[in-house]
């Protein structure tokens, strides 16, 4: 889960907010002022705009890691081991 970093439009204080949020048509209440910003491609705002941009990026970025990941060759972290166990002293041995 990423984490992209949002200036406030009114005052300019910086807060997070997770990158699958951050889309077109999201609104967020600013944690200090409590000013509503609302989130849109076209927005005239540019802390907005970079808000989005680096949101798109993270969203990217997570999909291709994924995507990697899945393509990547199933291999076992832990193989499983065999366990032999102790062998018998014979009473030869013992004597």
């Amino acid at each position: 889960m990423s984490f992209v970093q949002v200036q406030c439009t009114r005052c300019k204080n910086v807060f997070r907010d997770r990158a699958g949020r951050l889309q077109d048509g999201y609104s967020r209440q600013c944690p200090s002022c409590e000013v509503v910003l609302f989130f849109t491609e076209d927005s005239p705002n540019p802390q907005v705009k970079q808000a989005m941009k680096r949101a798109r990026h993270a969203r990217k970025e997570q999909r291709e890691a994924e995507m990697a990941r899945m393509s990547a060759p199933q291999s076992r972290t832990n193989p499983s081991r065999s366990y032999a166990g102790r062998m018998q002293q014979s009473s030869e041995d013992e004597e």
